[in-house]
C-alpha cells in the first residue's frame, strides 16, 4: 500500500485524550505540573477539558477525558510533553501528587526524557531538548 503524501508536511499525530477519573483532580495536577489553563466542555456525552490550542503553532494538543470508555493506566501508549527543564518538571509533578516513574536520562542529541504518573495512574512522559 502506497500512501500519498500531505501537500503540507505536519506531524502526524494532531490531537490526544488522556483518561482521567477525577477531572478536578486532574486538571489542579496538569495545571500544577505544566501551567496550563483548561476549558471544560462536554463532547458526546463525555466530560473534557481542552489543552491550549494555538493554530498557528506546530504539533499536537489535547484534552484531559472522563468517561466510561476512558482508562486511566500506565500500560498503552506514552504521550510524551515537551518542558524547558524536566528537574523542575518532577520536582512540580511529585509535590502535586505525582511519581516519577523514570528519572531524567539523557538520549543524545534529542536532549533528556523522563517519565511520571500523574494524578490519575497514566505514565507520561516528558522531553527536554536542555539539560
Amino acid at each position: 500500500m502506497q500512501v500519498t503524501p500531505s501537500v503540507r508536511p505536519a506531524n502526524p499525530v494532531g490531537y490526544f485524550e488522556i483518561p482521567v477519573v477525577d477531572m478536578d483532580r486532574a486538571i489542579r495536577f496538569y495545571s500544577a505540573v505544566f501551567g496550563f489553563d483548561f476549558e471544560r466542555e462536554t463532547i458526546d456525552g463525555y466530560e473534557m477539558a481542552l489543552l491550549p490550542l494555538h493554530e498557528a503553532a506546530t504539533g499536537a494538543t489535547g484534552a484531559l477525558a472522563k468517561g466510561d470508555v476512558y482508562v486511566p493506566s500506565r500500560t498503552g501508549v506514552i504521550v510524551y510533553f515537551s518542558v524547558a527543564d524536566i528537574d523542575a518538571t518532577l520536582a512540580r509533578a511529585v509535590a502535586a501528587g505525582g511519581a516519577v516513574l523514570y528519572p531524567k536520562k539523557a538520549i543524545g542529541p534529542a536532549g533528556f526524557v523522563a517519565e511520571i504518573e500523574d494524578s490519575e495512574g497514566n505514565r507520561i512522559a516528558l522531553n527536554s531538548r536542555s539539560a
